[in-house]
């Protein structure tokens, strides 16, 4: 008889069971990672240089990577005036030395007439030459200094200096004398071409605050320092946008700044001293005045219909919510959504009969 040997799964090992799949994270963008890695302790990281990188453009997307291109930035360059041309004080005498030097030439002319008696002969007339010179350098230089005025000297074009003093003075009369303003100005411009943050084409008038600082520069380093604030108020509006009243909190504020910088940079070169720029009033361009007049009614007509039904929903929501939690009436869905609707039209309709 033949002993048949039956082997056993014992007899032949364990055997292995299904094997787990390693849980990974995987989507369309990022490659496979599996979990276990993400919580692994590493007991001496390894630090890896890090470099520049750049975000390329993603797949099925059309957008267009964004590169920065790092280079130096060349500051604006500021108009000066002649570095040479710069204030000074001019040279004068107080008035009585004028009126005195008058009254002793006025004084000779008298006493040279008493001495020629009726036939003056060259020395009286000589006499009379020199009491008349004096006398009119005497009358001629006297100048009444005021506050807030001031003269700019000049002698054959050449600066001489300025005279900010006040009261009866006496300056040389060979000198020429340009009287400036140095009091604090307001200058209201003309609507001026401008845009704001869209592009959009505004006209701007524009409030400007300034005063002469340096006389010399002023008068003598431009040939009219009121035009070339003028010209630099134009082209700070050609680069600060504006935007028009009623807009974004704030952004009249910041684009006064930004107008008042730029200006007082400006002109700083030719001695003015500018305190503010601030935009006053504001209105859109002849050529686009019309379509942005409809584009603007009809975002208040959004704003007036998104709030209409905002108010209609609420209280359609508010008398369903009352009528079922007092129980008045029992509704299923169907019901429900037949309420609703009849509701939402009836407040609808009483609202657009009261609107004006």
């Amino acid at each position: 008889m033949s002993t048949t040997t039956s082997h056993t799964p014992e007899s032949e090992g364990p055997v292995e069971g299904p094997s787990r799949p390693v849980r990974l994270i995987q989507n369309e963008a990022t490659t496979e990672i599996p979990v276990h890695l993400l919580f692994r302790d590493d007991p001496d990281p390894v630090s890896a240089p890090v470099k520049p990188a750049v975000v390329a453009r993603r797949q099925g997307t059309g957008e267009q990577p964004r590169l920065r291109r790092a280079g130096p930035v060349r500051a604006r360059t500021v108009p000066q005036a002649d570095p040479e041309l710069a204030e000074c004080p001019a040279r004068v005498l107080p008035g009585i030395a004028g009126v005195l030097a008058g009254l002793g030439g006025a004084a000779g002319c008298l006493a040279t007439s008493w001495w020629a008696g009726a036939g003056p002969g060259p020395a009286q007339w000589a006499a009379y030459a020199g009491a008349g010179a004096l006398g009119a350098l005497g009358f001629g230089g006297l100048a009444r200094g005021a506050a807030g005025r001031a003269f700019v000297l000049a002698l054959f074009g050449r600066y001489q200096g300025t005279v900010r003093r006040t009261g009866l003075l006496w300056v040389n009369p060979l000198l020429r004398r340009r009287r400036v303003d140095v009091r604090l100005r307001h200058w209201r411009s003309e609507p001026m071409p401008a845009a704001d943050g869209r592009g959009v084409g505004l006209r701007v008038v524009v409030l400007v605050v300034w005063r002469v600082r340096d006389t010399a520069r002023a008068v003598l380093g431009v040939a009219d320092h009121e035009a070339y604030l003028r010209d630099c108020v134009e082209a700070a509006l050609a680069r600060v946008p504006v935007d028009m009243p009623g807009g974004v909190r704030g952004a009249v504020e910041a684009a006064g700044e930004a107008l008042t910088r730029l200006v007082a940079a400006d002109a700083a070169g030719i001695g003015l001293e500018v305190f503010s720029v601030q935009p006053v009033r504001a209105e859109y361009a002849p050529e686009v005045a019309a379509a942005m007049h409809r584009r603007r009614i009809a975002s208040l007509d959004a704003q007036q219909r998104s709030s209409m039904l905002t108010s209609v929903v609420d209280s359609v929501e508010d008398t369903v919510t009352r009528l079922t939690m007092r129980g008045l009436v029992e509704l299923d869905d169907y019901e429900r959504k037949v309420l609703v609707r009849d509701l939402t039209v009836a407040f609808c309709s009483s609202r657009t009969e009261s609107a004006p």
